[in-house]
């Protein structure tokens, strides 16, 4: 009911923009597409262009980024929301989510704004500052796994394509229709890191602890995640003739089910794309899914002594 109640609202809305352009069948239609791609993070288009016509359009770009977002934060975030209706009152994984999720996308935006302000080939293109704010925000938002794109992602700077890397790579919330490690295990690994240097054993958020197998359960998926990407790179430089950034952003976009190419996609051939395939699976299934299937998992009931062992 959460779903088809966020879908039907955001087509309801993107109709609005659509039928006046489209008519009532094609932009009914067109509305009906975008809704159900952009809550579920599935970033298909109707267009070899993706969303690039619409680059300056604020309604269908606030609309899409916003179905992007909610389904993004997923159910559990967004009943909780609705039930508790009051900061205070909210679990201290849903503020997690929440700000962690506006902090990235707000940071993510500035960041491609500054970097793209002045390439002929996207930011520079458009006439207004809003036209170059909405589509620094929308290709900031969108690579948490949805896929859409305004900008031309093989015209963008590699530090943008970089930058991409990393918001694919961190994805969106547990739960969600996004993929990815996930935004809370991104967020558990800084905690992590920031507890160490202030050296206190304890992981902290909003004056709570995390507990031992929490932290733990943050690190492998990294790690699982990590491991996965580096083979596919490794394994698709060797089927595929192409330069590193377009493999290694093909491979991430696939682990993150993001759908983004800087056009090594074409280039894949058989092999390629299985292994592209395989990438996105593990992607959507999550990497302690996998961690879980290949491993037998046994608690062991012997303590051993503590060792000192140098790491850094």
């Amino acid at each position: 009911m959460f779903a088809l109640t966020a879908e039907a609202i955001g087509m309801l809305i993107l109709s609005l923009f659509f039928i006046p352009e489209l008519g009532w069948q094609d932009g009914l239609y067109h509305a009906l597409f975008y809704a159900i791609s952009a809550f579920n993070n599935a970033g298909f288009a109707l267009s070899p262009e993706s969303l690039s016509a619409y680059v300056s359009h604020p309604g269908i770009g606030l609309s899409v980024t916003s179905l992007i977002i909610v389904g993004g934060l997923g159910y559990i975030v967004m009943m909780e929301l609705m039930d508790k209706r009051s900061w205070s009152k909210l679990s201290v994984y849903v503020k997690v989510l929440l700000i962690a999720t506006l902090l990235i996308n707000l940071a993510a935006t500035a960041a491609i704004l500054l970097l793209e302000f002045g390439n002929p080939a996207t930011l520079g293109a458009l006439n207004s500052f809003g036209d170059k704010l909405l589509a620094a925000w929308f290709q900031g938002v969108t690579p948490r796994t949805a896929g859409f794109n305004t900008l031309h992602v093989e015209s963008l700077t590699v530090g943008t394509s970089v930058l991409m890397l990393l918001l694919m790579f961190i994805g969106g919330a547990p739960n969600s229709t996004a993929s990815g490690i996930k935004v809370s295990t991104f967020v558990i690994l800084l905690a992590t890191t920031r507890s160490f240097l202030k050296g206190n054993l304890n992981v902290q958020l909003f004056h709570r602890s995390l507990g031992r197998e929490t932290v733990l359960k943050a690190l492998a998926t990294v790690t699982i995640g990590m491991a996965t990407i580096f083979i596919a790179v490794l394994t698709l430089s060797i089927l595929v003739e192409d330069e590193f950034l377009n493999i290694a952003f093909e491979v991430v976009s696939a682990f993150g089910t993001v759908g983004l190419s800087r056009g090594t996609t074409s280039e894949l051939g058989t092999a390629g794309q299985v292994l592209i395939m395989a990438v996105m699976l593990v992607g959507r299934l999550g990497p302690l899914t996998l961690g879980y299937t290949l491993t037998v998992r046994r608690k062991s009931h012997i303590r051993y002594a503590k060792t000192e062992f140098p790491v850094g």
